[in-house]
């Protein structure tokens, strides 16, 4: 019973079999996928999932040609999610089977950062487990941490005793959801139909076998490196992969050596190499506390020069901003995209934009672009190791390795080759997903989103270089929404060695592949306390974040090709950070190499260090005062330079890409976090044939009102452009 107005309407909570509507199960029920009548299929739900509420007639405020339109349909709370279900009479713009997570409609419980109850007489309340809920709400406002605003209008004609339960659920799911499952909840049991039948879209390399390390490092064309299987136990660091690249004459009885002098145990190896024959590596900082032997100490110098005459070790974290501050900015935006969300402050609005640049997202942003573009410089000028040492090797490295790659590497520009890059400098490498995106709102303390700065960087150099890359603005949109749901395998751990831990034991089912069907890993445990029938089995596991087609529809995932790609690989214009190249060249200039030379790249210039290594021993001390001494007598008639001609022929073939990353030319990335305003939104993106034509039809117009003022171009005069 609901009370009066002026008390709280309180809810008894009933089990899930006691709900009701046709559509809501009995959550231990084997068939949770029937239909609630012949026309209307009922909301699909993986095992563990039932259905807590639901409210029909029910309209989501969805983008239309005018602004903003709705779509009507049914509210689902689930214990895993708030599913929107749009009644089959709705043009929804994609006529193939639904996927299990509709990007547009569905949100994970973690994803969702605040819930706004609001009435047309009252003040608008943010929802909690504990808050009492005072009115009926008529429209419910859900704020996405992935910067989504979903926003739901209830029916007016009786049906208000369902606006509230669905609402007061959806409070008590969402906090709930941190002592939820969801590190076991798998995806099975929803079919074949989800799925096109079609092979894998974008082969992908995950890095998880010896045989995708071996093709990837033939892809690369060197024959000075090899595939180590030192750690294939994780007995050398648990954060490390279970295979290394290593120089090849280097067999593993001395590489273990050197392990313990890294912080850790994560000692320097290959990330990528050069076509000209420089080697990109990355590595943790040097252990203080350790007392390293001659033997040992001739492992880590074999390691760090990789064969060549000199090294480079770049400091990452001397120019870059901190996991702590990169949170704290993130934090910052999304606060700031939500007032703009809720109020009628224009895009243009100084204030606003004084604001924007208060957060500091875009200085961290051209601040990674500028280091990235410095390294790849240093790799395509000389013939040499550029080490990349970050403290702990788990989030700045990532962040520098991936980029320096996409710069200089055509192939990562493809989408294959960028979810393979992924894959191996984030996931393999052990960047600490789970602790870092906190998708099962375990820490808040650890929580830094350098993944999503990482793909805001991809933006930035697509918008700049659109015909370098496959992958379209839509695809980086996907894979940032991707990151925030948990019922996927590749960000819920933090490394390799966690993943394998906690799948030791499976609940198998179906065996997914992007072809046939499912795969899935419940952990035995949680599936024997909630009362499953539970078998062990291996080689089982949850979906990977790349198998698009459990989320996104066919019209949806065509447009994660760029149409403007040119197959080809050349890029497409002048050298874009022509300053920025010339200024890092010329300090190269002046640095004479030496035979076995070592250099610190630090805050955008090189110098010879004099105490590189912190062991009290100080025989590498002096073994770096040699190095100096010898480079210092060298001359410029023997430095292995490749030169400007060489960079010139580099960029000229696509190989290099040197964006801009000064004021104006990083911009904020509107459609992702601006999504909540449909004003800014409108024209920005065409879910169907239809949505292009609108899409075309709203440029013309305001190509039409630019030339009736006179304007040449849509710019104001402070450089930025208009809404």
């Amino acid at each position: 019973m609901l009370s009066g107005a002026k008390q709280s309407f309180k809810v008894p909570q009933q089990p899930p079999q006691q709900l009701r509507g046709a559509a809501l199960k009995d959550p231990k029920s084997p068939n949770m996928s029937g239909r609630r009548n012949k026309n209307c299929p009922a909301l699909q739900c993986i095992p563990g999932e039932y259905i807590q509420e639901a409210a029909t007639h029910v309209r989501k405020s969805v983008l239309s040609r005018d602004g903003e339109g709705y779509l009507p349909g049914t509210l689902y709370c689930t214990n895993l999610r708030v599913a929107f279900l749009p009644d089959p009479s709705a043009n929804t713009g994609d006529c193939s089977c639904p996927p299990f997570m509709r990007s547009g409609y569905d949100v994970a419980l973690p994803c969702i950062r605040r819930l706004v109850a609001v009435n047309s007489f009252t003040k608008a309340k943010v929802l909690t487990s504990t808050s009492a809920l005072k009115f009926i709400p008529e429209e419910l406002v859900i704020y996405c941490r992935d910067f989504r605003v979903l926003r739901f209008r209830f029916h007016e004609s009786g049906l208000e005793p369902q606006a509230f339960r669905v609402t007061t659920a959806i409070a008590r799911a969402q906090e709930g959801s941190r002592d939820s499952g969801y590190g076991g909840a798998a995806l099975r049991g929803l079919g074949n139909s989800q799925l096109t039948g079609e092979e894998e879209e974008f082969p992908t390399l995950l890095f998880e076998t010896l045989r995708d390390w071996e093709k990837e490092l033939r892809r690369l064309g060197t024959a000075t490196w090899r595939v180590s299987p030192v750690n294939e136990r994780f007995d050398m660091s648990t954060s490390l992969p279970k295979y290394l690249w290593v120089p090849k004459g280097f067999l593993d009885n001395e590489l273990k050596r050197a392990f313990v002098h890294f912080n850790g145990r994560r000692i320097p190896r290959l990330c990528w190499h050069h076509p000209g024959g420089s080697d990109l590596l990355r590595a943790a900082s040097f252990h203080a506390d350790s007392d390293p032997e001659k033997e040992d100490m001739r492992s880590v110098e074999t390691l760090m020069l990789a064969g060549h005459s000199q090294c480079v070790i770049v400091e990452t974290g001397a120019d870059l901003p901190s996991p702590a501050e990169i949170q704290q900015s993130y934090v910052k935006l999304w606060g700031l995209s939500l007032c703009l969300a809720d109020s009628f402050v224009a895009l243009t609005d100084e204030k606003w934009f004084s604001s924007l640049e208060g957060t500091r997202w875009l200085d961290y942003v051209r601040a990674c672009l500028r280091k990235a573009s410095e390294v790849a410089v240093l790799l395509a000028e000389r013939t040499q190791s550029v080490i990349l040492q970050e403290t702990d090797d788990r989030d700045l490295n990532c962040l520098l390795a991936s980029l320096v790659q996409v710069i200089s590497d055509p192939h990562t520009r493809t989408i294959s080759g960028f979810q393979s890059l992924v894959q191996k400098e984030w996931v393999a490498a052990g960047h600490a997903f789970q602790q870092r995106l906190n998708l099962l709102q375990k820490n808040e303390r650890d929580e830094s989103p350098v993944f999503l700065l990482f793909v805001d960087c991809i933006w930035q150099l697509l918008r700049q270089f659109p015909q370098s890359f496959e992958l379209s603005e839509a695809y980086l949109v996907a894979l940032h929404d991707s990151c925030y749901l948990p019922f996927l395998s590749t960000f819920l751990f933090n490394c390799q060695w966690e993943r394998g831990r906690n799948n030791q034991h499976h609940f198998l089912n179906q065996l997914y592949t992007p072809i046939n069907g499912w795969r899935e890993t419940l952990c035995l445990e949680i599936l024997q306390k909630d009362g499953y029938p539970a078998k062990e089995a291996s080689g089982a596991y949850l979906p990977s974040i790349w198998d698009w087609g459990l989320r996104y529809g066919l019209q949806q995932r065509a447009q994660f090709r760029n149409p403007c790609y040119n197959h080809s690989g050349n890029s497409s214009g002048p050298v874009r950070n022509g300053n920025s190249r010339s200024q890092t060249r010329n300090k190269m200039e002046t640095i004479p190499p030496g035979n076995g030379a070592m250099f610190l790249f630090s805050k955008g210039s090189l110098s010879l260090p004099t105490q590189l290594f912190p062991w009290k021993n100080g025989s590498l001390s002096k073994k770096v005062s040699r190095w100096a001494q010898l480079s210092e007598g060298h001359g410029e008639q023997d430095r292995p330079s490749r030169g400007k001609s060489s960079l010139c022929r580099l960029h000229s073939k696509g190989l290099l890409l040197l964006p801009w990353h000064a004021g104006p030319f990083v911009q904020l990335w509107k459609r992702c976090y601006l999504r909540g305003n449909p004003e800014v939104q409108v024209g920005l993106f065409a879910p169907s044939v239809a949505g292009l034509t609108e899409e075309l039809q709203l440029l013309q117009e305001r190509l039409s009102h630019w030339q009736a003022r006179g304007s040449p171009s849509p710019v104001t005069e402070n450089g930025k452009e208009p809404h």
